[in-house]
C-alpha cells in the first residue's frame, strides 16, 4: 500500500494518498491522519474511508517539503504509517511518519 503521491502540473501541489491497512486500527470507530500540515489537532484532522481492506484519505500538500504525520484512532491511540517514507524521532519517546513532497 504505502503513500501514493500524484504532483500536479497545475500547482504546486502534490496529491498524497494516505493508505492504512484495516488490521492495523485495533477496532477503531474514527481514524483521522494529524500532522504538521494541521497543527496535530483531531478537530482539523483529516478522516479515513474505508475502501476493501484498507483505510485511505488524500491530502494535499504543497511541494517540496516534508512533514510528519500519524493516524490517530478514536481521539485516543496512535499508529504510524508502515510504508512512510522515512521516521523522526519526538522528544515523546516515540517516532512520527514523514511524507516527503520533492519531485523526482
Amino acid at each position: 500500500m504505502g503513500l501514493k503521491k500524484q504532483f500536479l502540473k497545475s500547482r504546486p501541489v502534490c496529491k498524497v494518498t494516505f493508505t492504512l491497512p484495516k488490521e492495523a486500527i485495533n477496532n477503531a470507530k474514527e481514524i483521522k491522519i494529524v500532522g504538521d500540515f494541521n497543527d496535530w489537532d483531531w478537530e482539523k484532522g483529516t478522516p479515513m474511508k474505508l475502501k476493501d481492506d484498507a483505510y485511505a484519505a488524500i491530502i494535499e500538500l504543497e511541494k517540496g517539503n516534508q512533514y510528519e504525520f500519524r493516524y490517530q484512532l478514536d481521539n485516543q491511540g496512535w499508529v504510524n504509517d508502515w510504508e512512510a517514507d522515512g521516521y523522526h524521532a519526538t522528544p515523546y519517546g516515540v517516532d512520527n511518519s514523514v511524507v516527503y513532497t520533492f519531485e523526482k
